[in-house]
């Protein structure tokens, strides 16, 4: 019996050997591309990537495999091969040019000329475009490269206005629709200087002999890389000579300096992409322009913080025989020591919050005689609001020679903008006259319009000129006296009125309108 049961044992033993210990498991998997589906069956456990190796498919970085290819197959699943290609287009495009017109009231209503031809400009444009399985998906510009710029066609179109020719001495310069014209002798004898349209109306003031303007542009940069650039032109001759000085960032001051053959001073700027659009340097330079080239620069002032409200920027004021210069910013004026480069404080001023994203800065000019500056100060608050919100504004007389201020009107608004007459008064006891804008509304003179006045140095004979009463009142701005008396000896004033240029006579009272565009926006008389 036992032997039985081990001879079982061992048959038992044998057969168990002779049979598999495990069975191996497969899957198939169905794969698409390239327009065709087939089937690879495969271990249990592979990947997709296996599943393509089998089915003898390879692909580039860009094609797309949907389950990813690190993922395990299952039995039946589905892979899909999306084929994915760039292919990269660049194409030449033409700008086409625009048409620009200029207003000309020296030309017969309707006449036309041609300024300037327009012509193309050309960019090359390099397109991304993508393909899936041949068909496109989708496109996108990744570079747009300007290889010429358009030039504008500009065409001058005559709206001669009604207005009789008016004798005028000297030169006037303004500026209209962004270009630079002037009138020479008579309100009819007027050319274009520069007829860029850019000019952004920040520097704008003739040399003392009137032969050359000094101007600021707009940059063809980035706001926050570059704010401006300062030119010189010629105003006689034809055609004028336009000179790139080379300087940039010049939105605060640039001028002239009385007295010199030539020599232009300016402040500089740091460009930022926040309001308002930069950081004063309240820097100070002097150059000297000979034989139409901008020659030697000299600094006077280094960049410094400016006192309260810095950032806004500082302006100067050259007295009429270009031996002193004054200075004005939000917290004071005073003088500039040239010679030892700094600053000589005359009078503080509180200065006022805007509550904006600008400083108010007082308007300042000398006086006829060199020895007096008029300035408009930040007077007390009449109410409980604090010394810096104060609405009130006055205009001062400051005497340099006795170091003493006194005030010759009271709440003038924030933009009175004094400008003393350059020659005596004959008709008067005054030696000269002072002219100032007088706000409608003082107490709200930020926003107010304001009125023409002129007063005599001493303080004395107070009167408006214009506008009339009941009409809309002036933009700010600062008043331009007349470079000389004319024939009768009356002093002329030129204001900007609903942006034309206006001509009053501060002996009868009389204006004539010169203008009639309504696009008038700077002006500068010498």
């Amino acid at each position: 019996m036992t032997k039985n049961i081990l001879f079982l044992l061992v048959v038992f033993s044998l057969l168990a050997a002779c049979t598999p210990q495990s069975q191996q498991i497969t899957v198939t998997a169905n794969v698409i591309a390239d327009g065709t589906s087939q089937q690879v069956t495969l271990a249990s456990g592979s990947t997709i990537q296996q599943a393509l190796n089998t089915a003898g498919i390879s692909l580039s970085q860009t094609d797309r495999v949907d389950p990813p290819v690190y993922s395990i197959i299952s039995s039946g699943l589905t892979i899909v091969v999306t084929r994915v290609r760039e292919e990269f287009e660049t194409r030449q495009v033409i700008i086409p040019y625009e048409r620009q017109e200029l207003h000309n009231e020296s030309l017969p209503a309707g006449e036309t000329r041609l300024v300037q031809a327009g012509q193309n400009g050309l960019r090359e444009v390099t397109i991304r475009h993508v393909y899936e399985n041949s068909v496109e998906v989708g496109n996108s510009i990744v570079s747009d490269t300007t290889l010429s710029p358009a030039l504008p066609e500009i065409v001058m179109i005559g709206v001669q206005s009604p207005f009789a020719p008016l004798p005028i001495p000297g030169k006037l310069a303004y500026l209209t629709s962004g270009n630079a014209w002037v009138m020479i002798d008579s309100t009819a004898n007027r050319f274009p200087l520069v007829t860029s349209g850019d000019l952004d109306g920040r520097i704008f003031s003739l040399s003392p002999d009137g032969k050359w303007l000094l101007f600021s542009r707009k940059s063809t940069l980035s706001p926050d890389k570059e704010t401006n650039t300062l030119w010189v032109v010629s105003t006689s001759g034809q055609p004028p000579v336009l000179v790139n000085l080379g300087i940039s960032n010049v939105p605060n001051f640039a001028a002239w300096q009385p007295g010199m053959e030539y020599l232009i001073s300016y402040s500089t700027v740091e460009p930022r992409a926040t309001a308002p659009g930069w950081q004063a340097n309240n820097d100070l330079h002097f150059l000297t322009f000979n034989n139409a080239t901008a020659g030697r620069k000299v600094d006077v002032l280094e960049t410094n913080p400016g006192g309260i409200y810095g950032w806004w920027g500082m302006s100067f004021a050259w007295s009429p025989d270009g031996h002193s210069l004054a200075y004005s910013r939000p917290d004071g004026v005073g003088l500039v020591d040239i010679s030892g480069g700094g600053l000589t404080p005359l009078e503080t001023i509180t200065p006022y919050n805007t509550h904006g994203d600008w400083a108010w800065t007082p308007g300042l000019t000398w006086g006829a005689d060199g020895q007096s500056l008029y300035t408009v100060t930040h007077a007390a608050p009449s109410g409980l609001v604090s010394p810096e919100e104060s609405p009130n504004f006055d205009l001062n007389n400051f005497s340099l020679g006795s170091n003493i201020g006194n005030t010759i009107a009271h709440q003038t608004g924030m933009f009175a903008n004094p400008s003393a007459s350059y020659l005596l008064q004959a008709k008067s006891g005054s030696p000269y006259l002072v002219a100032f804008l007088q706000a409608i509304f003082p107490a709200q003179s930020a926003t107010s319009r304001y009125l023409l006045d002129v007063i005599n140095s001493d303080g004395t004979n107070l009167r408006s000129l214009f506008p009339a009463e009941g009409q809309t009142g002036l933009q700010p701005q600062t008043p331009v006296w007349a470079p000389r008396p004319i024939q009768t000896g009356t002093d002329l004033i030129a204001v900007i009125y609903e942006g034309n240029l206006w001509i009053v006579d501060t002996t009868s009272g009389q204006s004539q309108q010169v203008t009639g565009d309504g696009l008038t926006s700077k002006l500068d008389w010498k």
